[in-house]
């Protein structure tokens, strides 16, 4: 048996060595803000979101990683000694939930000025990405938005830096499939001091934002119960930009729409509607789905969205590609899963399908399953990914031109099943 004594101080030689190297860290990049983050605080954290509610998994995590940025960023405010005003939660603490049930993402105001963090855990920091709402939505959008690291394991988070509003509709890079702005890291003011000068220097002003269309009654009514029927995850890309910001952008029917998703947790969800993959050759795709040769044809999607192609694509007539998140055991990450369809000369069509890594990782997480399922719900065919997989594919597939079948795309217990059908139409 080991003395707890001896417990407690080779758990303090631990800290020790976890406070060292952030110290050596903040040496190297003093402009930076470096917060450490205790166990205390992450139990806070954790224990504060689980006394919220949120419709899913997903959801709860997203609102844990905001939690404990907030917490240590408000933190931090409160020790700088030149800050006079408050930094205020917008629009109020109680509001929180309903907007990281949805979307990441935090709005701060200090006196006339809106701050928005943007927390990640990744491990690598290779672009900052901002959720297209806090830019595009006008009582959403902040003055300065603040791109923080958490390093779960070691116990900091990290602000790399800053942009402006001005900075990121000007160079952002903002991407249909996940409509989400991005910048690379040398985009960003990384001194913090630079920011409080500014606001000194220049008063906050009225951002530039275009209004949102407005929604009538029967409208918004219809789109909460058509939202409100999934719970496993954020419907944000299930309408066009417009109507979900006009939704999500109202406080009440954001509220609506939350409280909407939490009385769905009880009760079993209607079955999915199916993708008609015989519309693709129309150059029609369903809500979530977007056309590969769209996106290529755009550069600043291609940089975006830098997946890759081998050469058995090139033949394929139609590809479509769709974002797959599966929340927490992903811990925040996505991937994107591509369909080619080919049509043959005996009325059926050829399928290939792949998983690729989004979000800017280089690899797919370990253990992820992709799977063809029978329209019964047998597994016909199954591939795992492997600790380095850039992706994974199954065996190219025939189905009739008047078939059905189902992608599965799985992580330890949570999976997510996307339905198709071919109508006999196709040419």
């Amino acid at each position: 048996m080991v003395a707890k004594g001896t417990k407690q101080a080779r758990r303090n030689r631990g800290l020790e060595k976890m406070r060292l190297d952030l110290n050596e860290l903040m040496a190297i990049y003093p402009e930076q803000i470096w917060i450490d983050i205790s166990p205390e605080s992450r139990e806070k954290a954790w224990q504060q979101t689980q006394n919220q509610s949120y419709s899913n998994a997903a959801s709860r995590w997203n609102a844990y990683l905001n939690c404990l940025c907030l917490n240590a960023f408000t933190r931090w405010i409160k020790e700088e000694p030149d800050l006079q005003e408050t930094l205020k939660v917008w629009p109020n603490d109680a509001s929180l939930p309903s907007f990281w049930d949805v979307v990441n993402g935090t709005k701060l105001t200090l006196g006339e000025t809106g701050l928005v963090l943007i927390p990640s855990d990744k491990s690598a920091f290779l672009e900052f990405r901002i959720p297209q709402e806090w830019v595009d939505i006008p009582s959403w959008a902040g003055h300065y938005y603040l791109a923080a690291n958490l390093n779960l394991e070691a116990g900091w988070m990290r602000v790399w830096g800053y942009a402006t509003h001005e900075k990121i509709k000007q160079e952002g890079r903002c991407g249909n499939l996940d409509r989400t702005y991005v910048l690379d890291p040398e985009d960003l003011i990384a001194d913090i001091n630079v920011m409080w000068v500014a606001r000194e220097l220049f008063p906050a002003k009225k951002l530039a934002v275009e209004p949102l269309p407005t929604l009538s009654k029967e409208q918004t009514e219809k789109i909460l119960e058509q939202l409100s029927q999934q719970i496993d995850y954020s419907p944000r890309l299930d309408l066009s930009f417009e109507q979900w910001a006009s939704i999500v952008g109202n406080d009440s029917s954001r509220q609506q729409l939350y409280q909407l998703r939490l009385a769905k947790q009880n009760i079993a969800p209607s079955l999915p509607k199916a993708t008609n993959l015989s519309l693709w050759f129309q150059n029609i795709f369903e809500a979530g789905w977007q056309s590969v040769d769209t996106i290529l044809g755009t550069r600043r999607q291609t940089l975006a969205f830098g997946f890759r192609t081998d050469a058995a694509l090139n033949d394929v007539s139609v590809k479509g590609l769709k974002l797959i998140d599966l929340g927490m055991d992903l811990k925040g990450n996505a991937v994107m899963l591509l369909v080619g369809l080919t049509p043959e000369v005996d009325e059926k069509i050829n399928i290939r399908v792949q998983l690729y890594p989004a979000s800017g990782e280089t690899y797919l997480p370990p253990n992820l399953k992709l799977g063809l399922l029978s329209q019964s719900g047998v597994t016909l065919q199954e591939v795992e990914s492997r600790s380095q997989d850039n992706y994974i594919q199954l065996k190219r597939f025939k189905s009739p031109a008047a078939g059905g079948f189902s992608i599965q795309v799985a992580l330890g217990d949570v999976s997510i099943k996307e339905d198709f059908v071919l109508s006999s139409e196709v040419s």
